[in-house]
């Protein structure tokens, strides 16, 4: 009877999942900036933009992690 080895060395499956969290990290320091930035805008700024104060204030108050 033959031997089966069910084990993976390969390094490439951990490499891929660190560079998706690291993709997802970025991805929710970019939100979380932004929305900062948001909510700091003044009236004129967000006029220009075409944004409500309620319209920034709901996005402002999202989570980092919702899209």
């Amino acid at each position: 009877m033959a031997d089966i080895s069910l084990h993976y060395s390969s390094k490439a499956p951990l490499a891929g999942t660190l560079t998706a969290f690291n993709q997802i990290f970025a991805t929710w320091r970019r939100r979380a900036q932004e929305r900062r930035e948001l909510a700091n805008l003044d009236h004129r700024a967000a006029r220009d933009l075409g944004l409500s104060p309620s319209m920034i204030q709901f996005e402002a108050n999202k989570p980092f992690w919702r899209g």
